[in-house]
């Protein structure tokens, strides 16, 4: 193997919910913000509705979620393609669980629930088998300290 390689992201995150008192009270302040990288869109975002956040914008609770999804539709993808199993369609409705006690909350579980579309009915089995393997290479997945699963669904294009 050859030497480690390092990844850095650089993202922004500005506060715009200064309303005119900063943060003189829990509710005077409106948690929206921006989430900004070079030469992207930007995200609008906000804190969750529960923790008084606008639910019109992107909560970091949703994204985190959404990253740990893409991460694996994107892994399972690529090892899709170096063996041969010809995705035609994938989709998710991934669904986070965050318990919250005493006013801290932290994530136990995250449920990916991919529906893939192969070519070819001989496909099924390994296209099955390698969603393992995208739960063990997913970068996201392996950074988290909670279990992230995968509940998949493969059919045929065409059945």
């Amino acid at each position: 193997m050859g030497q480690p390689r390092e990844h850095r992201y650089s993202v922004g995150v500005t506060w715009t919910g200064n309303t005119g008192e900063g943060t003189a009270g829990y509710r005077k302040f409106a948690r929206d913000h921006r989430v900004t990288v070079s030469g992207k869109p930007l995200i609008e975002g906000s804190a969750d509705p529960s923790f008084v956040g606008d639910p019109a914008r992107w909560n970091p609770e949703e994204l985190l979620v959404a990253s740990l999804a893409q991460c694996h539709m994107l892994t399972y993808l690529a090892l899709c393609s170096l063996k041969r199993v010809r995705v035609v369609d994938y989709r998710d409705a991934a669904e986070g669980l965050m318990r919250e006690s005493a006013g801290v909350g932290e994530f136990v579980e995250v449920t990916l629930n991919p529906v893939v579309e192969v070519a070819e009915e001989s496909m099924i089995d390994l296209a099955s088998a390698l969603h393992e393997d995208a739960h063990r290479d997913c970068f996201i997945a392996r950074s988290v300290g909670f279990p992230v699963r995968h509940l998949p669904t493969i059919t045929v294009a065409g059945s």
